[in-house]
């Protein structure tokens, strides 16, 4: 016969987990959607320096949740697009910044990726 643990037993490991999600979670991290325009500012290791680098471009999808959170974030760099998923909570990152709020209708701009030139952009909220 197999171990099951009791339902309190179970109940207790989920408590310690969510307990753990929300001490990790990040409280400086400015509201922001699809559609956003952001600048990301990454802290890179390179050897023994460390530098920030920052990665400018339009978010296309945000996932929620409380420490696993993610977003991904697109732009086009010398004519190629590049994508990047960042996990909201990761001390890798040293800021956010939104520099435009987008006006859109859907959760994920998947879309754009098929989508060269004028025909991405985004209309700004007012």
């Amino acid at each position: 016969m197999l171990y099951e643990p009791s339902r309190n037993v179970r109940r207790i490991q989920v408590n310690v987990i969510d307990r753990i999600d929300k001490e990790q979670v990040r409280e400086d991290i400015p509201k922001f959607g699809p559609g956003d325009t952001v600048r990301v500012h990454v802290r890179v290791i390179e050897g023994g320096k460390e530098r920030v680098q920052v990665f400018e471009g339009t978010v296309i999808g945000v996932k929620e949740g409380t420490g696993r959170a993610s977003f991904a974030v697109r732009k086009v760099s010398n004519g190629v697009g590049v994508e990047r998923v960042f996990p909201m909570n990761s001390p890798s990152i040293a800021k956010i910044e939104v520099t435009r709020h987008g006006d859109v209708r859907r959760a994920k701009l998947y879309y754009l990726r098929g989508r060269v030139g004028k025909a991405t952009r985004i209309k700004e909220k007012r």
